[in-house]
């Protein structure tokens, strides 16, 4: 696919899910997998729902997508050039680049002195938010789903009660005591 094409379809979840794998790596779905490298075997950040997440209107990216794909695949085309890479024109620019090529022009565009800098590290950082918090649906549901992102990191499943709760104290000692009138729902008196 040439670089200055603008497809909606499935090229952009492509592009998306190819940086988004980029900046937290997962498995192959299927053997010809382009958009997955495959660079690690727990899931990842595509597995987490980082596309769900990056399309949601509220969290401010879903209607620069478009353009980031297009700005993300002109970036791959030029670090293809520049470093002699013939690219598979099948598939968008950035899809072809190799994982450790992706993850170089991943570094050159959130580093300090890039003047796109914000708009990378923004996408960067809801490709990981899908993994670490699953931020685009109920913890409740993520947990259902067994979502990759709050297993590895581990996080505890609900009780059999399907609530939250933590028996032992994180640091192994209470931090500090209830106030005295504290009310039986935590509330301060």
């Amino acid at each position: 696919m040439q670089p200055d094409e603008h497809d909606a379809g499935p090229a952009r979840t492509a592009t998306i899910e190819a940086f988004a794998d980029t900046i937290v790596p997962g498995p192959k779905r299927s053997p010809d997998d382009r958009a997955v490298a495959g660079a690690d075997s727990t899931g990842g950040a595509v597995a987490a729902g980082a596309l769900d997440l990056l399309e949601q209107p509220g969290g401010g990216l879903a209607e620069a997508l478009d353009s980031l794909v297009y700005t993300l695949n002109d970036h791959a085309a030029g670090y293809a050039a520049t470093h002699g890479l013939r690219l598979d024109e099948e598939v968008p620019a950035f899809v072809a680049l190799p994982f450790a090529h992706r993850t170089a022009l991943v570094r050159e565009l959130t580093s300090p002195e890039h003047p796109e800098k914000q708009m990378w590290v923004a996408l960067a950082l809801f490709s990981n938010m899908a993994f670490d918090s699953a931020a685009h649906i109920s913890t409740a549901e993520a947990f259902a789903d067994r979502h990759p992102g709050l297993l590895t990191i581990g996080y505890f499943p609900p009780d059999a009660e399907g609530l939250f709760r933590f028996p032992e104290y994180s640091y192994g000692r209470a931090l500090a005591p209830h106030h005295p009138q504290t009310t039986v729902t935590g509330d301060p008196a």
